[in-house]
């Protein structure tokens, strides 16, 4: 982890943004849960990559709350390393040094657009690990499988089933719970004894975000592609249809994302 380029980072980071206002309500209800106390102030941001994750959450946190960004990639950390207030960076593979880390006592455990890349049996260890550490969980930007496109195309839902497929696929971490995972990570907290809150936090892209929709769609026909070889002529004309919509200013995409809010049930 994170497999994922700085520029890709950095394209993605004003959406991802602009998705998670709607959870500002949840999260209110997640850090008066945990509580001001000193032992609630450490955070753990899981697949880090670039640090988005704290830039977005850190000033809505109080004062004083101290990040470790763990990631794989030494280049996206140090990207992260200068983001401000200073957090401390930790070189890790998550996909199998997952009980080597330190999870905070009472504090938060976060992580963006990470859990649909994971394993149905990897999640349920995080989970095992959050509740030991009777820490809160904010899990942003898991996609859900949902995609709408405007000016609707009649291959547009082949094209999403086969993107959706190619989810399921191995990232790192076992067989990826893809478009499930939000459902799957809100089983295994409960299980945990854990409150839990559920939020929308789709992208909504128009007409504006030209780089950003270009960039989607190459990845979801090469996606396709690897899923579906036979056809391959079939997705890159769906492709080329669509970039002709963004070129004249009519593109429009939803992509569904859910955010997972949780603390652990006091005495559970």
């Amino acid at each position: 982890m994170s497999g994922f380029s700085a520029a890709w980072l950095a394209l993605r980071e004003p959406a991802d943004a602009r998705a998670r206002v709607s959870g500002q309500p949840a999260l209110a209800e997640l850090l008066a849960a945990l509580g001001t106390g000193t032992g609630a102030r450490a955070v753990l941001d899981l697949g880090a990559g670039s640090g988005a994750n704290l830039r977005h959450l850190g000033p809505l946190l109080p004062p004083g709350w101290r990040w470790t960004l763990a990631d794989l990639d030494p280049e996206l950390l140090a990207l992260a390393a200068a983001s401000a207030p200073a957090p401390r960076v930790q070189r890790i593979d998550l996909a199998r040094e997952l009980d080597s880390l330190t999870f905070p006592q009472h504090g938060l455990v976060t992580a963006s657009a990470l859990l649909d890349l994971v394993s149905a049996s990897w999640l349920e260890a995080l989970a095992t690990h959050c509740r030991r550490a009777h820490a809160g969980v904010l899990f942003a930007l898991t996609y859900d499988g949902r995609v709408t496109c405007k000016p609707m195309d009649a291959d547009d839902r082949y094209i999403v089933s086969l993107v959706n497929r190619h989810q399921l696929g191995d990232k790192g971490f076992g067989p990826a719970l893809g478009p499930g995972a939000a459902a799957a990570a809100a089983r295994a907290f409960a299980r945990s004894g854990y409150v839990l809150r559920r939020v929308r936090s789709d992208w909504n892209l128009g007409p504006g975000e030209p780089a950003l929709q270009a960039a989607l769609l190459a990845g979801w026909a090469e996606a396709a592609c690897e899923v579906d070889p036979a056809g391959s002529r079939r997705v890159r004309a769906w492709q080329e249809r669509r970039l002709r919509h963004l070129a004249r200013g009519r593109s429009c995409l939803v992509v569904g994302h859910e955010d997972l809010y949780g603390w652990p049930v006091p005495g559970a």
